[in-house]
């Protein structure tokens, strides 16, 4: 973690606490500021990450009316925000301390229903199946498959699975919007003293992409890292369609088991590459439920072609990551 001296000094921070925060799969850290001007984040993104997206994201959002940090000061050059902090309260934290899942859950769905309203800001990368076709070959085929398997997969077996992902994909390419890509209670955050959709504090969008809206619902409701309740499940699916009267329900549905899938087969895929990649072990704890979830998506008519190509390619006793038991 860097500490800028003359940046927080510049903004009143130069004496401020610093509390370094527990870093995650990325490699962008976080410090609290306690004692500055006000409560405070300090963001340390170093190039090759961009700080610029986030802070433009971070505008474009609460100019729509959802609760984001606000940015408070920023030197994109060397990487660095100052930005709201909203505290601890996520909704990760929240359920681990016992709270009721569904009221947060339902929360989370209707912050997420006024994301998808909101107008699109301009210049999002393509969140298609092109580009999810390359996530999943980045994760599954370059380190999983060879983890399985002892050697890479031949250009044959990645022909077969981009074409797989694209054929599973194409019936829901018209639906493009705003898609967060990692809504999950993780980067949610109560807000007690703001309601309605503001409720809940969004924070990590810097990925953000434009796709089909079910992502953001199946990474909410079919969480990679923690059993959702069933009743959760369904109740957080039925605010958000009820906020969006508009949507097809069965397009909806099909389109969250066909994101799902390919969600779940590349998040299984990466814990192997932050294992074996970035020296980072722990997450190899979810692989287990990644691969329980494909499971259950696969078993949908939406999901026929990719279940197709694992059926031919990696046997049942094989869908797992290789090193769930070290």
């Amino acid at each position: 973690m860097r500490y800028p001296e003359p940046f927080l000094a510049a903004h009143g921070f130069d004496t401020a606490g610093r509390i370094a925060l527990p870093a995650d799969a990325s490699h962008r850290r976080y410090a609290r500021l306690v004692g500055g001007p006000q409560p405070a984040l300090l963001m340390d993104a170093p190039p090759p990450e961009d700080v610029r997206p986030f802070a433009r994201l971070a505008r474009h959002l609460a100019a729509a009316g959802l609760s984001t940090p606000t940015i408070l000061a920023e030197d994109p050059a060397s990487g660095f925000l100052l930005i709201e902090d909203f505290g601890e309260a996520t909704h990760a934290a929240l359920l681990d301390a016992g709270h009721d899942p569904l009221p947060l859950y339902e929360e989370a769905a209707e912050a997420l229903a006024a994301l998808h309203e909101a107008p699109v800001p301009a210049g999002l990368p393509a969140w298609d199946a092109d580009a999810m076709a390359r996530a999943t070959a980045a994760t599954f085929l370059d380190w999983w498959w060879p983890a399985a398997f002892g050697a890479p997969p031949s250009v044959a077996i990645r022909g077969e699975l981009e074409a797989a992902l694209h054929a599973m994909l194409a019936p829901f390419a018209a639906a493009r919007g705003f898609v967060h890509r990692d809504y999950f209670p993780a980067n949610l955050l109560r807000l007690d003293a703001r309601s309605g959709a503001r409720r809940t504090g969004i924070i990590d969008f810097q990925d953000a992409g434009l796709g089909h809206p079910a992502y953001d619902v199946v990474s909410l409701v079919e969480d990679a890292r923690r059993p959702v309740p069933a009743d959760a499940r369904r109740a957080a699916v039925a605010r958000y369609l009820a906020q969006r009267p508009g949507l097809d329900r069965g397009e909806f549905l099909g389109a969250m088991a066909a994101c799902g899938a390919q969600r779940h087969l590349r998040v299984a895929a990466l814990w192997v590459r932050l294992a074996r990649r970035d020296n980072k072990p722990r997450y190899l704890q979810y692989g287990p439920h990644c691969w329980g979830l494909l499971e259950r998506s696969l078993s949908q008519p939406a999901c026929r072609p990719l279940r197709d190509f694992l059926d031919a390619h990696v046997p049942a006793t094989l869908r797992r990551n290789p090193d769930e038991t070290i």
